[in-house]
Formats: C-alpha cells, structure tokens, sequence
C-alpha cells in the first residue's frame, strides 16, 4: 500500500488549508488513516484519526480548528485545517492501518508552512 498524500503549502496565519490522501490499494480494508506532523528535532505527534465506521480523534492542539473526513469507497482521507497558526507548521505525514495482521503503512509527507 502506498500513501499519495497533497495539498500542502504556504499559507497565512489564519487561513485554511485542505489536504488529501489516498492509499494506492483499494483490495486492502483500510481500519484506520490518520494525520501526524513533524517539525525538525521533535517528536512526530497525532494530529487527527479516523476509524472506518467514522470515530475520530485529534490532538488538543488542533481541536475545534481541524477536521478530518474518510472516503471508504476509496481509501481516502481529508484534513480540513481551518484558522492555522505559525505552529501548525510542520510536515504532514499520512497514515493507515491495515486490518490484515494490523499492518502500518505511512505517506511521504505534505509541508504545511503557516506564514505570520
């Protein structure tokens, strides 16, 4: 499975962004996707989950501003990054968890840059 992820780039403090995702295997069921960022020299953090029947989940840092959104159909899955601040820069990462034996599997990652 391969994690196509887009829709990053630079945005001003207080604006919006919306990015994609799609694993490139539609024959493997898909239990969760989700969102993670990374900053350099930090640790990757979750920014936002979502299971296959729709229970979400987002960090504290993000809640009320973003949501995230799942295409089952197509094993895809949004994140709608409403009033973005300096700190929601970082690099996005995709992901997936596979119900075969749990397998993970991660995007390369979208840059979300958030200009003051």
């Amino acid at each position: 499975v391969q994690l196509q992820a887009s829709g990053g780039g630079l945005v001003q403090a207080g604006g919006s962004l919306r990015l994609s995702c799609e694993a490139s295997e539609g024959r493997v069921t898909i239990i969760k996707m989700a969102w993670y960022r990374q900053t350099p020299g930090e640790e990757r953090e979750l920014v936002a989950s979502i299971t296959k029947d729709g229970r979400t989940d987002y960090s504290d840092a993000v809640k009320d501003r973003f949501a995230i959104s799942r295409d089952n159909g197509r094993n895809r899955v949004y994140l709608q990054m409403d009033l973005l601040k300096v700190d929601d820069t970082a690099v996005y990462l995709c992901y997936a968890k596979a119900l075969f034996f749990g397998q993970e599997f991660w995007g390369r990652g979208t840059l979300v840059t958030v200009s003051s």
